[in-house]
């Protein structure tokens, strides 16, 4: 083994601490985390048997793919997170009421873990429907950027929610069945494990900037007199707006850098139907 298994996991702590640090000491921890990340890879380019061979990495399938995964997470989990906070600091929903009401995004996800997503990409490829899906996960997370200090969740908050779980369960499948097409088959489980990193690395660098941005617009407008409720919404906002903006940008390069092709000629339609449902 390589060794450089504990930079890779404490950068990913690092950034999720940040997340919930002041943003003075939540930008020297990312910093920390990126050096961390960095000195895990120049690890692996040295070690005789690596960890993670770098020679992986340079599939533009596999690389590609990793990089629109680690946008798309960064920008959704901000949402869960930070929308969450929406509905119990700005509308006052109590925590039962927080979870049923991201209730629509689980179902849509699952519905289209069925098997949907799958036909889609057998019927279109992987670009299309990924592209369309990270779009649609852009437009959910531009309409909570516009949710008002009184909101009503049939409004303000469902629509926005039943986009994001159209968006996500369209887009996981075709990006991890290009994550994967490119991988010799004595590959396919360190490429899986890089899949699963990249995930979570996502998730943790998302919610580290993102927080971050929300508290320190939030602090400037209580700063300029405005009400607390206010004052978090305004945050939320800011990080709303940051989270389309990965999306729509993992859309982009998605549609880039990926290989148009079908769906079976990675795998066989039976593995296809569970890909959404192991995601």
């Amino acid at each position: 083994m390589g060794g450089g298994g504990y930079p890779r996991n404490l950068s990913g702590n690092c950034l999720t601490i940040a997340s919930a640090s002041g943003s003075g000491s939540g930008v020297a921890m990312t910093v920390g985390a990126v050096l961390l990340l960095a000195g895990f890879l120049v690890r692996q380019a040295r070690a005789a048997t690596p960890l993670l061979p770098l020679d992986l990495l340079r599939s533009r399938s596999v690389s590609g793919a990793n990089l629109v995964q680690v946008l798309m997470v960064a920008g959704m989990f901000g949402m869960f997170f930070l929308g969450a906070l929406y509905l119990q600091r700005v509308l006052g929903y109590d925590p039962l009421h927080v979870g049923l009401a991201f209730v629509p995004t689980s179902l849509i996800m699952g519905f289209f873990s069925l098997g949907l997503s799958a036909k889609l990409v057998l019927r279109f490829g992987i670009r299309k429907p990924l592209g369309i899906g990270l779009g649609l996960a852009a437009a959910g997370l531009l309409l909570f950027a516009r949710a008002p200090v009184g909101g009503d969740y049939w409004m303000d908050v469902l629509p926005g929610m039943i986009l994001l779980g159209c968006g996500a369960g369209m887009a996981f499948n075709p990006l991890l069945l290009a994550a994967m097409s490119d991988v010799p088959p004595e590959e396919s489980g360190l490429a899986s494990g890089v899949v699963n990193t990249a995930f979570m690395m996502g998730g943790a660098l998302g919610l580290a900037v993102l927080a971050s941005l929300a508290q320190r617009r939030s602090e400037t407008l209580r700063a300029a007199g405005h009400s607390l409720a206010e004052s978090l919404n305004g945050g939320y906002h800011v990080a709303f707006l940051t989270g389309a903006a990965l999306a729509a940008a993992g859309a982009v390069l998605g549609v880039t850098l990926l290989r148009d092709q079908p769906a079976a000629a990675h795998a066989p339609a039976g593995e296809l139907a569970t890909v959404g449902a192991d995601e």
